[in-house]
């Protein structure tokens, strides 16, 4: 642009060398730019609300263009008035086009600025957005965490009642494992996702609690290579998917339940029983199966699957790896 207007002198035959001419155009550049940042922070303060943007930007461009045409009539007048004494009737020429080069090169810091402030805009309120459902996320994940608790109490205490009716020697012992299991809830209540191991470690009491009610009735087999120890889950899934087979199935020694939990080649942990839905099932208010589907869609954006057949109920639960 600068070159441009050099020949634009030269093309109208403005009697001026060639440094003074440059010397105009980096003037001219020079006062446009500092005018405009130097008032900038000004007008923002008077004009700049949440509401009114288009407004702070077109008051800015105007405010740019009085500032453009100051800085024109000022070096003209130096250059050419002081420095080489000419007339005004002599300036006119030049008077002109610098005014244009001014309004020119305002208009050229305006674009660049509104660009540079709606990309600042946009990169804000998506933060805003990404801070919004990061808020969110952890408020349904509060809320989905807090239905575990009282939903495995009240089903274990119902195991525990019914020794006890029994008089079954064995409360004592089932009263220390439930205690390391709830012990396990409550540790890791707040936390998004534990190792798959100590997932494991925590099922293992968990388990025999159920077979000293079922017995023969319930058999869990596990196949779960040591790699994916390190893998992660969300805590207690193993535990919601077991009581959820228990609560829909026949449990007998003449029909057991039989639940295998393995690992297969698309990174899932699989948790599936054989199918013998009870004729009088319980009412299921399918807060366990809600729970691990919602906890794992806020948590990794991956879902739960759940496939059901004749024989078979089987759920696949993402098996995650942190960095």
């Amino acid at each position: 642009m600068n070159t441009a207007l050099c020949n634009v002198y030269y093309y109208f035959n403005i009697d001026i060398e060639w440094y003074y001419a440059l010397a105009t155009i980096f003037a001219i550049t020079f006062f446009v730019w500092e005018g405009n940042r130097l008032i900038k922070p000004y007008l923002k303060r008077k004009f700049l609300t949440p509401d009114k943007k288009i407004r702070f930007l077109s008051i800015f461009f105007i405010a740019g263009n009085v500032i453009a045409f100051i800085s024109s009539v000022a070096v003209v007048y130096f250059i050419g008035n002081v420095l080489h004494g000419y007339t005004w009737a002599q300036s006119s020429n030049p008077f002109k086009l610098n005014i244009i080069y001014g309004s020119l090169i305002n208009l050229f810091f305006h674009l660049l600025n509104a660009i540079l402030f709606f990309f600042r805009e946009y990169k804000r309120h998506w933060a805003e957005v990404e801070e919004l459902r990061r808020f969110q996320s952890q408020a349904e994940i509060q809320l989905v965490k807090s239905q575990i608790n009282p939903h495995f109490l009240f089903n274990n205490l119902n195991v525990l009642s019914g020794m006890v009716i029994k008089n079954n020697p064995e409360a004592n012992h089932f009263i220390e494992e439930f205690s390391k299991v709830y012990r396990y809830i409550l540790t890791n209540q707040d936390k998004e996702l534990v190792e798959l191991k100590s997932e494991l470690d925590f099922i293992q009491p968990y388990i025999f609690l159920l077979q000293k009610r079922f017995d023969e009735g319930l058999k869990v087999n596990f196949n779960i290579p040591d790699l994916y120890h390190n893998w992660h889950v969300v805590p207690a899934a193993l535990q919601m998917l077991i009581e959820n087979a228990i609560k829909h199935n026949i449990v007998s020694s003449q029909k057991p339940l039989i639940i295998e939990i393995y690992t297969n080649g698309n990174e899932t942990l699989v948790v599936k029983n054989n199918l013998q839905p009870r004729k009088m099932a319980e009412a299921s208010t399918k807060i366990g199966l809600q729970n691990i589907r919602k906890r794992y869609e806020l948590i990794s954006g991956r879902d739960v699957i759940i496939t059901e057949t004749e024989e078979i109920f089987e759920v696949s639960l993402p098996l995650l790896q942190l960095n």
